[in-house]
């Protein structure tokens, strides 16, 4: 069985935006500056609804920030 690890480019995508700030990011998406901490970190798999923010923010497509491994599991 494989486990599915959610990875991310909002670090990446922030530092292209002028360097948006977590704060601001987390401003626009309706979720505090330590949930973008924990998402840019790969300790937090946000929900649909969220990712969707992120992606809108800074007006690109989901699986412009988004990607999905498959990592083995013991």
């Amino acid at each position: 069985m494989t486990k599915l690890k959610i990875k991310n480019k909002v670090r990446e995508l922030r530092f292209h935006s002028n360097e948006m700030t977590q704060a601001s990011l987390a401003k626009q998406t309706g979720v505090t500056r330590q949930t973008i901490l924990a998402l840019e970190a790969g300790r937090y798999s946000p929900s649909l609804e969220l990712a969707f923010k992120v992606a809108m923010a800074f007006n690109v497509e989901i699986g412009d920030v988004f990607s999905v491994t498959h990592e083995p599991q013991d």
